[in-house]
């Protein structure tokens, strides 16, 4: 189904290091091979967000080959001090997203912002202005740049490439306010999936498309409220934008 209120745009930094925040308490830290669901979804939530909507990444091209570097890093320890681990990142990145936003039902004090128009074009003048806030690919030492692009233009490292499988993979956090289900409510739910990579496109499926068995719910959680001047979000001038 093609949405209206579609943006595309292209990331790329030195590194990457896109895991399972379960791997990421201490030690060494491994990334995965392609970008995660919610790691794309934070970038382009630094780019333009709102609690009115959702963003959803529907498709992510991977346009470079794959590559990791290891490096030796000294993390500081829980107890005090500094440790020596070794970290495996994704080098080189470059990658196209296409993604689109729904109202979050969630909220229903905020549905006098639910213009579509306004949000869609905003979202694209800061992919244009490269977000409104800095870009990361996976962890806070991986510098991000967003651009505009056409998703599919150019050519890709994995284009000749029918079908690669990558196993089971973290796919992303469905937090309180963006539940979807009972299961879901006032609950932050960690989902997962099996992603395969055809001619070098990841099509993402929405959380509440993966099936019940890969959903696992984290702890209890509840929405964050928004009161007073901050409940209308219609005609808010922001960053020189009047809309």
């Amino acid at each position: 189904m093609q949405h209206p209120n579609i943006v595309e745009f292209e990331v790329t930094g030195d590194y990457g290091l896109f895991s399972d925040p379960v791997m990421r308490a201490g030690g060494e830290k491994c990334t995965y091979q392609v970008p995660t669901y919610e790691a794309l979804k934070g970038i382009l939530s630094s780019v333009y967000w709102k609690p009115t909507i959702i963003w959803y990444i529907d498709a992510v091209r991977v346009m470079n080959q794959i590559q990791t570097e290891v490096k030796g890093v000294r993390p500081i320890k829980y107890s005090g001090g500094n440790d020596l681990a070794y970290y495996t990142y994704l080098k080189n990145c470059r990658y196209q997203v296409r993604a689109h936003f729904e109202w979050n039902e969630n909220r229903p004090e905020l549905a006098d912002d639910r213009n579509e128009n306004k949000h869609h074009n905003i979202a694209r003048r800061m992919i244009a202005k490269g977000g409104r806030r800095d870009v990361f690919l996976g962890a806070r030492e991986c510098q991000g740049y967003v651009e505009p692009c056409v998703f599919g233009d150019g050519p890709g490292a994995y284009d000749d490439i029918p079908e690669l499988s990558f196993g089971l993979m973290y796919h992303g956090l469905t937090y309180a306010d963006e539940a979807w289900s009972e299961d879901t409510r006032g609950r932050l739910t960690a989902n997962f999936w099996y992603p395969v990579m055809k001619r070098g496109v990841i099509t993402f499926p929405k959380p509440q498309e993966i099936p019940p068995q890969l959903h696992k719910p984290l702890r209890e959680m509840e929405m964050k409220a928004f009161g007073g001047a901050a409940q209308n979000f219609s005609g808010l001038r922001e960053f020189g934008e009047v809309e």
